[in-house]
C-alpha cells in the first residue's frame, strides 16, 4: 500500500516562513499535495493508496481520487503517522511505500521504477536531492524496520535497512528528489522545468524583497 502522510496544512512548511507568510505556505503545501496525488491517481496499475491525515483538503482529495483514508487524529508528525499506518498495513499483510506530500515534481515512471527495482523481500530508499532526507521508502514486509523522518533521515534509514540483513536498494530519482522545505528549495522549484500546480503558484509570487538563495 502507498502511504501519503499529510499534517494539518494550516500550519505547514514553517521553515519557509522567512520567504512566505502562513497563508502562502498553506497554499503551496496544498498545491504540492494535489500534484503528488494527481500523479498517484494517474499511475496505471498502482497499489492501493491511503492518505494518512485528518486535514480537510487531504480528505477531500482522497475522496476525489478514490484513495483510502487512515485517520491521523493526533497530527503529531510524519513519523508517528506512518508508524500508526504501518500497523494497519501489517495487520492486512500489505507492504508499504511511503511517499511524502511535498515532492511536486514526482513522475509516474519514477513510481514504476521503484516497483520494478524493489526486492521481493527487503527495502528501497529514494534519497532527497541533498542526500540528507528520505523522499520515498518501500518496505517488504511493511514493518521491516521503523521509519524516523526528519532533515537527516537518509543515513539512519539506510543503516536500519541494512541491519535487517535483507536486500536494500538505493534508487536516486530526479523528480522525487525535489522536496520543498526551505527558501533555497523554493528557488529550485521555480527554476526547474515543469508546470505543476506548485510551480505555477510559486512563479506568481514576488520575492524581490527576499533573496531565496540566501537561506539554505
Amino acid at each position: 500500500m502507498i502511504l501519503v502522510p499529510v499534517k494539518n496544512l494550516k500550519q505547514a512548511k514553517q521553515r519557509l516562513a522567512p520567504a512566505l507568510d502562513q497563508a502562502a505556505r498553506t497554499e503551496l503545501a496544498q498545491a504540492m499535495l494535489h500534484d503528488v496525488l494527481e500523479v498517484l491517481g494517474s499511475w496505471p496499475g498502482r497499489p492501493e493508496v491511503a492518505i494518512v491525515s485528518c486535514d480537510p483538503l487531504a480528505l477531500s482529495l482522497a475522496n476525489t481520487y478514490g484513495f483510502e483514508v487512515i485517520a491521523d487524529h493526533k497530527n503529531s508528525g510524519e513519523t508517528d503517522a506512518i508508524e500508526m499506518a504501518t500497523r494497519v498495513c501489517e495487520m492486512r499483510g500489505l507492504d508499504t511505500l511511503v511517499i511524502p506530500a511535498d515532492i511536486p515534481l514526482i513522475q509516474g515512471w519514477e513510481l514504476q521504477s521503484i516497483m520494478d527495482a524493489a526486492p521481493a523481500t527487503g527495502s528501497l530508499l529514494v534519497p532527497a536531492g541533498d542526500g540528507r532526507g528520505t523522499n520515498a521508502v518501500l518496505r517488504r514486509p511493511a514493518a521491516l524496520f521503523p521509519l524516523r523522518f526528519g532533515n537527516d533521515s537518509f543515513k539512519p534509514h539506510l543503516a536500519a535497512a541494512q541491519a535487517t540483513g535483507k536486500a536494500c536498494v538505493v534508487l536516486p530519482l530526479p523528480g522525487i528528489a525535489v522536496d520543498v522545505d526551505n527558501p533555497a528549495d523554493l528557488k529550485q522549484l521555480i527554476e526547474l522545468p515543469g508546470e505543476t500546480r506548485a510551480q505555477r503558484l510559486a512563479r506568481q509570487w514576488d520575492f524581490s524583497d527576499y533573496p531565496l538563495a540566501a537561506n539554505e
